[in-house]
């Protein structure tokens, strides 16, 4: 394996773990800020309203994902 090869790889791999680690991050802070501040007395409630949200965030970005896809 070449010198170039390796260092491509392993630049993808570095790359690959420092998003997945940003994108985990993101997502455990926005869950524990819905948690405490999307109806916390109300566990119940705090999980349709975010089942809601999702699916209405998808339903709205739905054009934006067929771009990518």
């Amino acid at each position: 394996m070449s010198t170039n090869k390796k260092r491509r790889t392993m630049r993808t791999v570095f790359s690959a773990v420092v998003i997945g680690f940003a994108v985990i991050s993101f997502w455990r802070g926005i869950w524990g800020l819905m948690d405490l501040y999307l109806f916390p007395n109300n566990y119940e409630l705090s999980l349709w309203v975010s089942v809601l949200m999702g699916v209405v965030i998808l339903y709205f970005t739905k054009h934006l994902i067929d771009e990518l896809i």
